[in-house]
């Protein structure tokens, strides 16, 4: 098989690509055929030895798969070969093959191609998770997603939409905010503005503060749109691509306003049962046709390290698989 090895952390340039042997099929697992695999800003920190999980180098960076299974351990049972499956492997998932235990398969809704079935779960579990488990939003109010034409960012938009939420979508580019229009957001605003001329559009759409701020990008932005929020408003913490804010204890203090994080998978890891009731009630709605999740931009396998680079610029809208 064909892989994207990190073997020391380092620059992302340093990846390279290997022919290895195809791994072991274990007892109760399948082996997947990978058509497309999901590229996320975690994968570059992973590499750059930046996260706060370190694994063992060397290793194959990649968390979101879809495939074919070829393969079907013994003792495996209701799982037919040539059935299309997603998959969370956690690691290994920049291969053009990966053994995966059964149980953390799923078959696919026909409306989800390849692409968009591999580059869903980051962004849509972390958005229900902060939305419905952490925020546990109110349909008809205000959410402000920062970010809104990344993959984080638009998969707030859409599940903040399906939710009955009023969304307002605040992105750089044309092609972002129109991606995120499409996935319901009600009003946009270009992040080229300054952050208190964001703050203020915010406020003026959704008449004196909005309810929820989603924010994956932190930095100064993060730090004055929390004063976009109205009285007991929440701001999630999502990530800091644009650095650690510094949020001013008094602006939280004054307006009775919470600031509430969210680690979708750090949670994930310690509550397995309850990420996959989740997970399959993302599905449902996307099978339903209530979420759509965007279809990404797609790189050859060989070229890992530039989707990567590409990714953290920000030079994509929405989200990048991998096609070995």
């Amino acid at each position: 098989m064909r892989a994207i090895v990190c073997r020391q952390f380092g620059p992302i340039d340093d990846l390279v690509v290997e022919d290895r042997p195809s791994p072991d099929l274990f007892p109760s697992c399948v082996r997947i055929a990978v058509n497309a695999c999901g590229v996320n800003f975690v994968d570059a920190l992973f590499v750059q030895g930046k996260y706060q999980i370190k694994p063992p180098t060397p290793f194959v960076p990649g968390m979101e798969v879809v495939g074919r299974v070829t393969e079907v351990a013994p003792d495996v049972e209701g799982i037919a070969l040539g059935t299309r499956v997603f998959a969370n492997v956690g690691l290994g998932g920049f291969a053009s093959e990966a053994v995966v235990a059964a149980k953390r398969v799923m078959v696919l809704p026909d409306n989800l191609s390849d692409g968009q079935a591999a580059t869903f779960m980051q962004s849509y579990l972390t958005a229900w998770f902060a939305l419905v488990e952490r925020a546990r939003v109110e349909a008809g109010k205000w959410l402000l997603v920062i970010g809104a034409g990344s993959g984080v960012g638009l998969g707030a938009v859409d599940v903040g939409h399906a939710l009955g939420l009023r969304v307002i979508a605040v992105a750089s580019t044309d092609e972002k905010r129109r991606l995120a229009t499409e996935r319901g957001a009600d009003a946009v605003i270009d992040s080229r503005l300054t952050p208190d001329e964001i703050k203020e559009k915010a406020k003026e759409i959704s008449g004196g503060g909005v309810d929820y701020i989603y924010d994956p990008v932190g930095g100064e932005l993060g730090e004055t749109s929390l004063r976009a929020l109205t009285d007991d408003g929440q701001y999630l913490v999502i990530g800091f691509v644009g650095g650690i804010p510094r949020l001013p204890a008094n602006q939280v203090l004054l307006r009775n306003r919470r600031v509430t994080g969210v680690d979708w998978g750090g949670w994930a890891g310690k509550n397995p049962a309850l990420n996959d009731r989740m997970l399959t009630q993302v599905l449902e709605l996307i099978a339903q046709g209530r979420l759509q999740p965007v279809e990404p931009v797609t790189y050859a396998l060989d070229a890992a390290a530039r989707a990567l680079h590409d990714l953290e610029d920000r030079k994509v809208a929405g989200k990048i698989a991998l096609v070995p």
